[in-house]
């Protein structure tokens, strides 16, 4: 991590945030599950590649993808995965919010980046799977 060595980086002191906190630092729009928006989460994972996402052991885990469509659902379904950023403007479907709302998800919506969100995200504290 030298290359952040001076700048304010919460460098090593990995912080819980809550859903709503993930929302506020990245200017995201909660699309549905906003009774669930005081969870913690624990760590983020950013990924496009579903089958990436199967790998993971992690609660409390924030899935943060461009890829807007069932499958991200459905994936973060089997894997217990209770939080999913959808960055670069993508917009989640009805079907989607159907899904989730059945496994009470929060589908938040972002304009920024992936490289974007996830960067906010780490330099605010939120600790990487790995």
């Amino acid at each position: 991590m030298e290359v952040f060595k001076n700048q304010n980086l919460r460098k090593n002191k990995w912080s819980r945030m809550k859903v709503k906190e993930i929302a506020e630092i990245i200017d995201a729009k909660v699309v549905c599950g906003e009774e669930f928006i005081n969870r913690e989460i624990c760590c983020g994972f950013a990924s496009d590649l579903m089958s990436d996402v199967l790998t993971l052991d992690s609660e409390q885990l924030a899935l943060i993808t461009g890829l807007a469509n069932m499958q991200v659902v459905r994936t973060a379904e089997m894997a217990d995965v209770n939080c999913i950023v959808f960055v670069r403007d993508k917009s989640v479907s009805p079907e989607m919010m159907e899904v989730a709302e059945d496994n009470e998800m929060v589908l938040l919506e972002c304009k920024y980046s992936m490289f974007n969100a996830i960067g906010r995200l780490f330099q605010a504290g939120l600790q990487p799977v790995y």
